[in-house]
């Protein structure tokens, strides 16, 4: 199914499913690297990068700057991420809304910052920073998370919005992490969608996820929606793309994120062609 003109649908790229993106880049828009897979690529990985750049725009996706952070990020990270953007010839970046360290201790998982007017002002800090030093502004990432962030004075859409509008930067919009997080706390996710600065939005992170007991004793078990982007992008989530399509004009970039047990690549296909269907019911309204 057609979507608007500027709209584009794409996968995450991933080794194991490079066979399957190679032989079938006419059905791709657009392909999402993770940046911190190649920031120590040999000069032959970084040219194979440039060639499939060349064939299919290619966005960067860091994952450990920390960038929503009072601690100030740290400038090799933003110069390897520099040297990445120019050697593949990537169009775009983005990274998470999260913190992923504290001075001398890497916690290795993106974490919620209290979503405090300290960690807004600290986010903005840091995103300038890397935008001076890059040379492009990123598109920043909704997180999701398994627990309310501690001593939080404002609620997701509240400290997502101050934090773009604030540094003035695109939004990438992670459905799945949106959705996880509504269920997880109670909130109704079409309703925390709305409240998103939509015009901020530039693109769309679509995965899956599963559900988990919470630890405890309580009968029967709480349970909550573990995002893992080793399972398919269900419906709601594709609902919840359609809404967004009907409500944010501007051209929109949905990548479908997998990880891990990766189904036949016909699947992966169907699963594009569903994002494409959902885009263009969006737009339809």
């Amino acid at each position: 199914m057609a979507v608007s003109p500027g709209d584009r649908v794409g996968l995450g790229w991933r080794g194991a499913l490079a066979a399957g993106i190679l032989a079938n880049l006419r059905h791709i828009d657009v392909l999402e690297v993770i940046a911190d897979d190649h920031y120590r690529a040999s000069a032959a990985e970084l040219r194979a990068l440039r060639r499939l750049a060349a064939q299919v725009p290619l966005s960067l996706h860091s994952v450990g700057m920390g960038l929503a952070s009072t601690i100030p990020v740290e400038t090799p990270r933003l110069e390897r991420m520099l040297r990445l953007m120019r050697a593949v010839g990537a169009d775009s970046w983005s990274e998470h809304l999260s913190f992923v360290r504290a001075p001398g201790v890497e916690i290795g998982h993106l974490a919620a910052p209290p979503r405090t007017p300290q960690s807004v002002a600290g986010s903005i800090a840091n995103i300038r920073r890397a935008c001076a030093v890059i040379g492009s502004a990123p598109a920043m990432e909704n997180i999701a998370t398994l627990i309310a962030p501690p001593a939080s004075l404002m609620d997701e859409p509240q400290w997502v919005e101050a934090i773009v509008e604030g540094a003035a930067v695109p939004l990438l919009l992670d459905l799945h992490n949106l959705y996880a997080n509504a269920v997880n706390f109670g909130k109704d996710p079409a309703a925390q969608l709305l409240r998103m600065p939509l015009h901020r939005v530039v693109a769309v992170h679509l995965s899956g996820g599963h559900w988990i007991d919470e630890p405890g004793n309580a009968q029967p078990p709480r349970r909550r929606l573990l995002d893992d982007h080793v399972h398919d992008v269900p419906p709601p989530v594709f609902a919840l793309l359609t809404l967004l399509a009907s409500h944010a004009p501007q051209p929109l970039t949905v990548i479908i994120e997998r990880d891990g047990k990766f189904p036949p690549f016909a699947h992966l296909l169907d699963q594009l062609a569903q994002a494409r269907a959902a885009l263009s019911l969006g737009r339809a309204a």
